[in-house]
């Protein structure tokens, strides 16, 4: 018990900065105590003992802001950072050095018994205020944004923004810089994690350019292959020969 504690512990020490001294954590930190709280609620719950169960998380939820259900499974060095608000399903169950941020809500879409809370691999992060809805999966190393509203399964590694969640392609943001480039102008912080109309409207622009270019490409190398020559004194197109 002390050295899961310990390691409870240690792990504040790795992902928040703040954090002074061990005692302070063990006397200041809701995330800690609800983590702690949750192994004893989750052991009456596993004993058969529901009611117990529930009026312990209750009294935990009472003094730390954080609601986890008795019968939610939590792995090891999971860390829920200042943790006021978050919800945690009964069914919902939470991998290994996972980390969730205050608001975020692991919650269900049915009424139906059996599973129906989400699935968090390890080193999952989980920003402020993200809602995952539904017996979905999240992988491992998964992110959420922010606010962000996922209701569908988020593969290994990636990351999940917005509302409903998507899924960024890091290749098309390369993709797109790499465009903006020839075009005379830098894409930087113009991201396809941003909701604004005009962004979305730019990187419309972008990806039609590219498609051009690339129809261009294939239209000039179909002439010369058919014996077609450039005109001598033309000016050469800086978006085909780069």
């Amino acid at each position: 018990m002390f050295a899961r504690l310990r390691e409870d512990i240690r792990v504040v020490f790795d992902r928040d900065p703040a954090a002074r001294t061990f005692f302070e954590v063990l006397t200041t930190y809701p995330g800690v105590h609800a983590i702690i709280w949750h192994r004893m609620s989750h052991q009456f719950w596993r004993a058969g003992f529901k009611w117990l169960a529930r009026l312990s998380s209750h009294l935990a939820r009472w003094l730390t802001g954080i609601e986890i259900h008795p019968g939610a499974t939590i792995g090891r060095r999971v860390f829920i950072d200042h943790g006021m608000g978050v919800v945690i399903g009964e069914t919902a169950e939470i991998g290994d050095d996972c980390t969730l941020y205050h608001g975020v809500t692991l919650g269900g879409t049915s009424w139906n018994k059996g599973k129906r809370h989400p699935t968090l691999m390890p080193g999952v992060i989980v920003g402020a205020g993200a809602k995952i809805l539904g017996p979905i999966t999240l992988g491992a190393g998964a992110k959420v944004g922010s606010n962000a509203v996922v209701v569908k399964d988020v593969p290994d590694g990636a990351t999940a923004i917005g509302i409903p969640a998507r899924i960024l392609d890091a290749e098309v943001d390369k993709a797109r810089e790499e465009v903006a480039k020839k075009l005379g102008f830098s894409a930087y912080a113009v991201s396809s994690d941003m909701n604004d109309p005009m962004v979305k409207a730019i990187h419309g622009l972008i990806d039609h350019s590219a498609n051009t270019d690339q129809r261009l490409a294939w239209v000039m190398a179909e002439l010369a292959r058919l014996g077609g020559h450039k005109e001598a004194n033309a000016a050469d197109d800086h978006l085909l020969n780069s």
